[in-house]
Parts: structure tokens; sequence; C-alpha cells
């Protein structure tokens, strides 16, 4: 299949999405500490607007021709996040939510925009840059949050 390279890495993407939504989930739960409003309230915002990421992902991997992967062994195998694995100090969890997103960020610009394009998949591109906005809008939070300190 011709888009398979890109549904390739759709399905990464959408992995990454799931071990992040997972993770965001784990964080608003066991955040604590002074700033727990804040953060509680902002992995809830994160989470929420990642299962909507989540879900035009694969409906844009369904649109090319491609099968979006369900199952959390597979979104486990395909990702290149790993798991929660902060011992949810604050620091840490949000030093490893800044690296994810710059990750993902990373991955859309340096293999996602790559395949699409030469696919000529404007549509693609077009889901591509609306999710690397707002994941540097999230960068860019937890970077003036760390640098609160």
């Amino acid at each position: 299949m011709e888009n398979q390279k890109l549904i390739n890495f759709l399905n990464q993407l959408l992995s990454n999405q799931f071990v992040m939504y997972v993770k965001l989930h784990r964080y608003h739960w066991f955040v604590q500490g002074r700033h727990f409003f804040q953060l509680h309230k902002i992995f809830e915002e994160m989470y929420t607007k990642l299962a909507v990421d989540i879900d035009e992902v694969a409906e844009r991997i369904l649109m090319i021709d491609g099968k979006p992967l369900a199952t959390m062994s597979k979104y486990l195998k395909e990702a290149t996040l790993v798991e929660a694995n902060a011992d949810d100090e604050e620091d840490e969890i949000i030093d490893q939510l800044h690296h994810d997103y710059k990750q993902m960020m990373d991955e859309i610009r340096d293999i996602g925009f790559k395949l699409a394009e030469e696919r000529n998949d404007e549509p693609t591109k077009d889901l591509l840059i609306s999710l690397l906005g707002s994941y540097e809008k999230y960068v860019w939070m937890l970077s003036a949050y760390r640098a609160y300190k």
C-alpha cells in the first residue's frame, strides 16, 4: 500500500497519544503538594484535549485506507514514549511531560511532515500542524511553570 509509511507513522503517533493520555490521568489522580489545584486542572485539560486528538488521528488513518491500532499492547509496542515512570514528584512530572510533548513535536516535524509531503496529503499535514500547535502550547506552558520556581 502506497500510504503504508504514513499510516505507520500515524499509528505510532496514536500510540504515543494513548501513552500520554494514560500518563496524564495518572498524574491528574496522584499529583500532590501546594500546586495540586493548578496541576490537577491542567492535567485534566491536557488529557481531554488528547482524547479529541486521538479520535482525529484514528479517523485520519481510516480516511487514508489504514487501520488504526486499538489495543493497549499494540500501543505500548509501537509507542516511542514510555509509560509514566516518575515517582509522582511535581518536578519529575513536569519534566517528563515537557520531554514527551517535545518528543511528539520532533517526530511530527522530522517524520510526519515529510511522509505527508511525499504523499501530497494536505489534510494529514493540516492535522499534524494543528497537533503541533497545541503541543507547542503545552511545552510553552510547562516551560513557564518550571521557570516559576
